[in-house]
């Protein structure tokens, strides 16, 4: 059974420094939660470059896309009137005039798809309770989640962890 140990870090550079090291000893870390950004950290970490920025591209590129469907099929096809003697004949002859409304619709489309994204991608739905394994987590504290599958390797990983740097290590609940 696999045991979720927490080493609580009180400063970002001890913990920036160690990360390396921890993992050379063959520590497997999870995640580290921490109060604020810290510079270099997803680098140290070994994370992937987010893909989230392709999303929202596609949302504003399909926000562009039904507000230049919506204008043409309003002003050209549908209902086309004279205003302020603009042709409504031709759409490409009044984009300058629907430029706002491209340019709105895109961003409105955009900026919502990431909201969505964002909490789906995250798992922040209505009704879950919060994963919060140490309440100074959002105050001064960083904390590092290491999973150690093994059993006989537990109190071995929570040595290295505290020979790392770490100020204290507990499991989740304690």
């Amino acid at each position: 059974m696999a045991k979720e140990i927490f080493a609580i870090f009180g400063d970002d550079e001890v913990l920036l420094h160690n990360i390396k090291a921890i993992k050379q000893k063959g520590v497997k870390i999870k995640d580290v939660i921490s109060p604020y950004p810290v510079h270099g950290l997803d680098h140290a970490l070994g994370l992937k470059p987010s893909r989230i920025s392709i999303c929202s591209f596609i949302y504003g590129a399909t926000g562009l896309s039904l507000a230049i469907l919506m204008t043409w099929y309003m002003n050209i096809s549908d209902w086309p009137m004279d205003f302020g003697g603009k042709p409504s004949f031709a759409f490409y002859k009044n984009v300058p005039a629907f430029v706002p409304i491209l340019f709105e619709s895109t961003v409105f489309c955009a900026a919502h798809g990431m909201v969505l994204t964002f909490f789906l991608r995250s798992k922040l739905i209505p009704g879950k309770a919060p994963f919060v394994p140490d309440a100074r987590q959002s105050d001064d504290k960083h904390i590092m989640h290491v999973v150690v599958k093994d059993d006989t390797k537990e109190e071995e990983v929570k040595s290295i962890l505290l020979s790392h740097g770490a100020e204290e290590v507990k499991y989740y609940g304690q």
